[in-house]
């Protein structure tokens, strides 16, 4: 699974994260509110899994390992959402 999920609350993003891993990932975000994604692992990220991550916004741990995602996706993620904070109740 590129998907894992820590003891402590942290979900790391690890190898090639394809559409699969997308609902896993929204369900443990939604479950665990203030989670972090550590994704310094993710080689790889299917738009599905970056949707999630547009959408609910998590706090997001390191640089990611694909050039691609830390070049053109990761400075997306750490600017403010256009209209504000995301916000979904469970």
């Amino acid at each position: 699974m590129t998907v894992r999920f820590a003891a402590d609350g942290t979900i790391h993003l690890e190898g090639l994260c394809g559409s699969e891993e997308a609902e896993a990932l929204l369900a443990q975000l939604i479950a665990t509110p203030g989670a972090v994604v550590d994704w310094q692992g993710c080689e790889q990220a299917h738009t599905a899994v970056v949707q999630v991550l547009l959408a609910l916004r998590p706090r997001l741990r390191g640089v990611p390992a694909s050039a691609f995602l830390a070049r053109h996706v990761a400075p997306v993620l750490n600017r403010p959402p256009a209209g504000g904070v995301a916000r979904l109740e469970a």
